[in-house]
């Protein structure tokens, strides 16, 4: 009989009990409301936006030359090093010159000799004791002796090893006392005015270089120091092989801080818009194929899809979908669902 009695009453304890813990789970649930998402904006700016070609390539003398041995010889004298500045037609080392000094003065007796005889036939001719014909005769034996004469000269000057252009001796492949031979070579010249480089482009970006445009050249080994450039030639065909067209960029160095072989990043400026908008490249977020951004209003998250343009230096040009004081987020806006609570924590 008791047990009846209690049963009832312990049956509606464990109601109420019931009843309490589902009532502590419902005030929790509404307490977990899904907290602001914190993000980071900033508005859009104006300015000017770049439309840039970019390419690698390594820098180049615009003029290199060997200075070869045009006579054969022994070095017995050597007047430049490498890294020294010569102009054309420095001499640069002598050779050995005695056996051609020898035929030199040979030819120079012969030639003297001739002229005098020459000078005592010519007043033979005019007296006519000479023949028109032994005359013309001596008269080539005249000229043949003088070529004799200056090819002596010239071999003879030729021991003599000249520059052929202006620049610095960039190697130097003869050492005192060896005998070179005709042919052999004996420096290397390089011309440092201009620098060059050649771009390889594809063929689409054709109607964009032109000759004039300038060139921004970031080079490694100058530790950041941008050099400007400009492109001077564009060939008037294209590769069918490589489907690209050539393009000559000249570059004038006049501290010589830029050597040839130094590897080069080319960009080229080939158009500018001028006062633009302008947002973070990181702010743009691919979606369903389009590029959109997320702008903050009433504190939530608007997807907005936008046209863009060129871009550089981490910035680019909208053309449509944005204003100037629309709030763009700029950080946390990957994953972000639209039309969700942010707080902006800039």
């Amino acid at each position: 009989m008791k047990l009846n009695r209690i049963g009832p009453a312990a049956f509606a304890c464990v109601l109420l009990l019931s009843a309490c813990q589902q009532g502590g789970k419902t005030e929790g649930e509404e307490e977990e409301e899904v907290a602001p998402v914190p993000v980071e904006t900033s508005k859009p700016v104006r300015g000017d936006v770049y439309a840039v070609y970019s390419g690698t390539a390594p820098i180049e003398a615009f003029a290199e030359a060997d200075v070869i041995a045009k006579v054969e010889g022994e070095v017995r004298e050597i007047l430049v090093e490498e890294g020294d500045e010569v102009k054309a037609g420095n001499v640069l080392a002598r050779l050995d010159g005695d056996r051609l000094r020898l035929e030199l003065n040979e030819s120079r007796a012969r030639l003297d000799q001739m002229k005098s005889d020459f000078e005592r036939n010519q007043d033979l001719r005019e007296k006519g004791l000479l023949s028109e014909g032994e005359f013309e005769k001596l008269r080539y034996d005249l000229e043949a002796l003088e070529a004799s004469f200056n090819l002596a000269s010239l071999e003879l000057d030729y021991t003599q090893i000249r520059a052929p252009i202006d620049g610095v001796v960039s190697e130097r492949y003869i050492k005192l006392g060896n005998t070179i031979g005709v042919g052999e070579p004996a420096f290397r010249v390089t011309s440092f005015d201009p620098l060059v480089a050649y771009l390889h482009v594809p063929e689409r970006e054709y109607r964009q270089i032109k000759a004039g445009q300038p060139v921004a050249i970031d080079i490694d080994a100058l530790a950041g120091q941008r050099v400007i450039a400009s492109v001077t030639r564009v060939s008037p065909v294209v590769d069918p092989e490589t489907g690209t067209f050539k393009i000559t960029i000249e570059i004038s160095d006049e501290e010589r801080r830029i050597k040839p072989g130094m590897f080069g990043r080319m960009s080229i400026v080939y158009d500018v818009h001028e006062n633009v908008l302008q947002v973070p490249r990181s702010a743009i977020v691919e979606d369903m194929g389009n590029q959109t951004v997320f702008v903050i209003e009433d504190d939530k998250a608007v997807r907005r899809i936008v046209a863009t343009g060129y871009g550089n230096e981490g910035m680019i040009e909208v053309t449509d979908g944005l204003s100037d004081d629309d709030a763009v987020v700029t950080v946390g806006q990957v994953g972000l669902k639209p039309d969700a609570k942010v707080t902006v924590i800039d």
